[in-house]
């Protein structure tokens, strides 16, 4: 009879909390290859997903699992990247993907089989642990999944979805497309290249008609502030200087490296009208940040204008 103590179950369970082992490891620990092979057929307890890679149970495996199997088949250096890995980093807006992406050194020989995509790299990173699983870094993962899409929209969803919500940067990402491979690489360029130039092309977009709509003279727009003595306050994204009124953008909702949020101080002088407006509040409520800005505009006029000067901004490098 093919049968297993149970003490040596709970060895098993012990040795491989996911359920999942290599067959040679078994055959170290004293199973022979006719035993395996006799558990893993029809019926039997265990299941072989891939060759070498024992399942030690029959029922469907679980989305850990089959990541357990992948890393098991790829090897003791391979690490998860692509969909699969940005998944772990919490990163929402993923394309449908049941595959499982490793990397794994160049000199390895494993070679990719059925749901388990093997990709042999000479930039192997450095892996993070999440949840006990080797994981690439996030930008590594979104490139290398980026690289084996199809779509530029899903491809700008999901790198998009990482970004905003901090879990990585845009410099990351640029430093990973600059070693990565050039196969497949057209779609992450493009939307990698126009991360910042995408937000700012944007509010251009939604501020335009604002100040057209609002029947105000046309303001100075992106406008360096200075005080009488040549001090730099600030730049404003609209300023109406014969009363001394000022729109900010602040970015801090939408910013792409939030890091550099504090880089944009608030406008601050005496006598200056300040309206600051998110990306988000003009493209949501363009008619109340109309009556903002007028609101402030006719409060200026019932005071003398600050004492500011201003010059065109330097663009940033």
């Amino acid at each position: 009879m093919d049968r297993i103590s149970s003490v040596r179950q709970k060895a098993l369970a012990a040795m491989f909390p996911d359920g999942v082992a290599a067959r040679a490891k078994l055959v170290v620990l004293g199973h022979s290859h006719s035993s395996i092979s006799r558990r893993c057929r029809e019926g039997g307890p265990w299941r072989r997903p891939i060759p070498g890679v024992i399942l030690l149970t029959n029922a469907t495996p679980t989305k850990r699992q089959l990541l357990k199997v992948a890393l098991t088949h790829a090897g003791p250096e391979a690490m998860l990247t692509g969909v699969q890995a940005a998944r772990l980093y919490g990163v929402r807006r993923l394309p449908p993907e049941r595959r499982v992406h490793t990397l794994i050194p160049h000199q390895s020989k494993v070679a990719t089989w059925g749901f388990a995509i093997v990709e042999r790299t000479i930039h192997l990173p450095e892996p993070v642990e999440i949840d006990g699983l080797p994981v690439a870094p996030l930008a590594r993962a979104l490139i290398d999944a980026a690289r084996r899409m199809d779509e530029l929209k899903s491809v700008r969803a999901m790198i998009h979805d990482a970004v905003h919500r901090g879990l990585c940067t845009p410099q990351e990402l640029r430093d990973e497309l600059a070693q990565a491979s050039t196969i497949g690489s057209a779609l992450p360029r493009i939307v990698v290249n126009a991360l910042q130039d995408g937000v700012d092309s944007a509010v251009e977009q939604w501020l335009e008609p604002v100040l057209e709509r609002s029947g105000l003279p046309r303001p100075m727009r992106k406008a360096e502030l200075r005080t009488s003595d040549g001090e730099v306050i600030g730049v404003a994204e609209a300023w109406w200087p014969q009363v001394g009124v000022a729109l900010q953008i602040r970015y801090d909702e939408v910013t792409l490296e939030p890091d550099k949020v504090s880089e944009i101080p608030a406008l601050v002088a005496p006598g200056l009208i300040v309206v600051e407006v998110s990306p988000a509040r003009l493209r949501d409520e363009p008619l109340v940040v109309i009556q903002d800005v007028r609101a402030a505009y006719q409060r200026a006029r019932q005071r003398p204008p600050p004492d500011l000067g201003s010059v065109p901004a330097t663009p940033a490098a």
